[in-house]
């Protein structure tokens, strides 16, 4: 049974904290953890939740505490270098380097990790690091078998010490929990310097930190250069108080004893004789931390964060950390509650938690991105992280019609997480769209892959304005003309090369080069992308920016009918026909393989490349981004019509797509080249639209099949349970909409189709209340469409229905069967 007791404040200041005066403190309640104590209970829906699914293979998603949407993701790092240290931890590691505040989810590429704590009771020269090299970082063993994790909550003891480790976490803060031992000192390490993925390109560039003269308060900042160093100037200020008094600290600055009770380190840029650029030495600011015992084993922490001021992140820590730990885990749980607010009748236990948890990870980012004030920083451009040149910062006041938001993932999110958000958070899916405008305005550029207020640049095209096409066409009231208007400017400026000079001139010139390629000027000056410019070099992804850009011009033109603008609205249309210069239209070449054709690389002078290898593959350098010509060819989501005359007609279509999903495999696939069903890469989003082309054939059970395979092999209960990198969210929305029977193939048209229920029964939220789905006479083998109707009206000319009908009331309602012969059919139309 827990006791509750209320602490003392501390009797004996150490000789570095003499002189201090005795102030009240935060977190006056403290509940000493017993091992036995039952748990919080979890209401609902959020008992289904696994936060270990994804965190195996390379699903790269991590268990630790955060509440919807929230700033602070405060997990465990098992991993700091290579491709598993995207989200810091893999379930295959029992190593523990600390636990840090900030987190990606389910990334292909990693960064943050800021303000490390870890626990320690030992000896402080047992956690001072020798050297800058994290690859001898050091760290603690994990007892494996005490790991638990469920919403807002994470527990682990570590092996080394007995320490118990808690968290939990409210939007701004995490809130942190540690059991020492009966007798051991009550230790913690507070390390700026450590961050994610170093190997790739993120580094410390600055750190601070001051203990408070009362002992109760340490306050700092960390600015880094994230993701491969591509975000140049992330800034984190935090605000951390506990509610034991500091006894004793040790302060080290670039592995220096410092003295007083501040300390500060700045990185450099080494250069050679002559002056040509060496190394970059890495921000080194650490704490080691000892607390007076008082009267428990236990010392709780809570540490708010803002990325735009030191007085944000205390403003953020008043507004949240006066609660207790156990009050911050019951509030979070409530909030996990209402954004899983989807009722499921039918299926496995198994599926209800493959499924409530991958809900779970669409509800993690885009995450809100400002303080409790309103107070957010936008968007950054220029570059101190290679020393030279200016930073500027485009700093914002939000307010409640207009959240500021963070982490947009886009070229991944724009296929299905963005979609599903429209039916079940539509303020927030116009929100997104128009701070995405927000953005441009702030940087001159639409969001590629935003990350907390820098532009990583990373993949390809210009997938925002997909996303804010889907907003106004689903949502043409929710916009004004003039909000219209400058989202087509944004679009427009987005997609073109006109306005690259001016852009140079304040951005960093790498980054602005993948945000703005020479891709896009191929694009717009000769109507496809060569995959080598005139002076013979290299243009990485040619085939996929140049499927991708015909795709995004198309919803540009759809932003354009809404701005009442016909004229852009005609140029974008005819732009995005530019997908026919790439298929190759050969159907004795292709035999051997089965298909009449595929989307092949251009030269500069138009004509195929030869030779040519479909199964070929180049990681970040060859034509086809992550990926091969199987895969890419599929790629023309806004005319699928068009797609099947290139092939030859349906009947070739068809023949293709059958090809498609049982090619074999060579061994060339990539890393990000998993789930594969024949050439279909589904562990990466390329090829999610893939199984339900077949509803653009007479053969519509075939996506019935295929949908059923996928969501049975490729989705587990297990830490292994997502067969791709899960990237912030798309895997998840994929199983969500999916297992729900339906997919929205062209993401930015309000047209959805549909695909095999998983469950009896959902019912989803919508604006003002619930809609329905319902799958009679369904079974596990009862795969197959007998019938479909929505809102009454039988789907008995396609397979398809328009986002209107998802209204409070409405109902999407199948009949199932096992017997093929009963299958719904389709006229098949050449």
């Amino acid at each position: 049974m827990s006791t509750i007791k209320i602490m003392p404040l501390a009797l004996m200041v150490a000789a570095v904290l003499a002189g201090c005066n005795n102030e009240t403190i935060y977190n006056t309640t403290t509940v000493v953890p017993d091992k036995d104590r039952p748990a919080i209970e979890l209401t609902g829906n959020t008992k289904f939740v696994d936060p270990f699914i994804g965190t195996g293979f390379n699903g790269h998603t991590f268990p630790g505490a955060v509440v919807p949407e929230g700033m602070i993701q405060l997990s465990p790092d098992t991993e700091l270098l290579g491709w598993h240290s995207s989200s810091g931890y893999h379930y295959d590691k029992d190593t523990l380097f600390g636990f840090s505040h900030t987190h990606l989810s389910g990334t292909g590429m990693g960064g943050l990790g800021d303000i490390s704590f870890l626990p320690f009771s030992e000896d402080n020269q047992n956690y001072i690091e020798g050297n800058d090299d994290y690859r001898k970082a050091i760290s603690v063993k994990m007892d494996k078998t005490t790991e638990h994790a469920e919403v807002g909550y994470y527990s682990v003891e570590i092996a080394d010490n007995n320490i118990k480790a808690e968290l939990t976490a409210s939007e701004r803060v995490g809130f942190h929990r540690y059991t020492y031992p009966q007798g051991a000192d009550q230790k913690l390490k507070i390390d700026l310097n450590s961050i994610l993925n170093s190997d790739w390109g993120s580094t410390s560039l600055r750190n601070q930190l001051t203990v408070s003269d009362d002992g109760y308060t340490i306050t700092g900042e960390r600015d880094a250069a994230h993701f491969s160093g591509w975000a140049k100037n992330q800034k984190i200020f935090f605000h951390a108080t506990f509610d034991k008094k500091i006894k004793h600290v040790v302060i080290l600055a670039n592995g220096e004893v410092v003295d007083g009770l501040t300390a500060e380190h700045v990185s450099e840029l080494l250069r050679d004789d002559a002056g040509k650029p060496l190394k970059r030495t890495k921000a080194d600011v650490t704490a080691y931390v000892e607390f007076e015992a008082g009267d428990t084993q236990v010392v709780n922490a809570a540490v708010a964060i803002s990325a735009v001021s030191a007085d944000g992140a205390k403003a953020n820590h008043d507004a949240e950390a006066h609660q207790s730990f156990d009050e911050a885990r019951t509030a979070a749980i409530k909030k996990w509650q209402r954004a899983l607010n989807f009722d499921v009748k039918g299926g496995t236990s198994e599926q209800k938690e493959i499924f409530y948890t991958a809900l779970y990870h669409t509800k993690i980012a885009p995450q809100v991105h400002q303080d409790v004030t309103g107070e957010f920083r936008g968007m950054g451009k220029g570059s101190i992280r290679n020393g030279d040149g200016n930073y500027s910062i485009a700093y914002g006041q939000a307010t409640a019609e207009q959240p500021n938001f963070s982490v947009y993932s886009l070229w991944d999110t724009f296929r299905a997480l963005h979609p599903l958000k429209t039916i079940t958070e539509p303020e927030r899916a116009v929100q997104y769209a128009k701070n995405m405008v927000q953005k441009w305005e702030e940087s001159g550029l639409l969001p590629k892959w935003e990350h907390l207020g820098d532009e990583t640049g990373t993949m390809i095209g210009y997938p925002a304005v997909a996303v804010i096409a889907d907003a106004i066409t689903k949502f043409p009231d929710a916009f004004t003309p003039q909000e219209k208007q400058q989202a087509l400017q944004a679009a427009v400026e987005s997609s073109t090369y006109d306005n690259h000079t001016t852009l140079a001139q304040e951005w960093d010139l790498d980054v602005l080069k993948r945000v703005l390629p020479e891709a896009i000027k191929f694009s717009q000056q000769h109507g496809f992308v060569p995959v080598a410019n005139e002076n013979t070099e290299n243009i990485k992804e040619s085939v996929s920016y140049g499927l991708e850009n015909a795709f995004y011009d198309w919803a540009i033109a759809q932003i354009a009918k809404a701005a009442g603008n016909p004229q852009l609205e005609q140029q974008y249309l005819e732009r995005s026909q530019a997908f026919q210069r790439y298929f190759d239209h050969n159907p004795t070449e292709y035999a051997k393989h089965g298909v009449t054709g595929f989307m092949r690389p251009l030269t500069m002078d138009g004509e195929f490349i030869s030779p040519f290898d479909p199964y070929k593959t180049a990681h970040e350098s060859g034509p086809y981004a992550e990926g091969n010509a199987w895969q890419w060819t599929w790629f023309v989501p806004h005319d699928i019509n068009g797609l099947q005359a290139q092939m030859g007609g349906q009947a070739a279509f068809a023949q293709n797509l059958d090809a498609t999903f049982t090619a074999g495999s060579e061994g060339t696939e990539t890393a990000d080249m998993s789930g594969m069903i024949g050439q279909v890469a589904f562990g990466n989003e390329p090829s999610h639209h893939i199984p339900y082309l077949y509803n653009w054939t007479a053969e519509p059970w075939k996506t019935q099949e295929v949908v059923d395979y996928i969501l049975d092999e490729m989705y587990f209960a297990e830490p292994a349970g997502i067969i791709g990198n899960e990237d912030v969210g798309s895997m998840s929305a994929w199983y969500v909409m999916s297992a729900m029977g339906f997919y929205q193939v062209n993401a930015a048209e309000p047209v959805y189709t549909v695909g095999r229920p998983l469950f009896d029964e959902v019912r989803l939220p919508v604006k003002d209340g619930f809609f329905t789905v319902k799958a009679l006479n369904n079974a596990d083998d009862n795969m197959y469409i007998k019938s479909v109707s929505i809102n009454g009206k039988a789907l008995d000319n396609g397979l398809f229905f328009n986002h209107s009908e998802f209204k409070a009331g409405g109902e999407l309602k199948f009949v199932m069967t096992g017997d093929k012969s009963q299958v719904m059919k389709l006229p098949m139309v050449e």
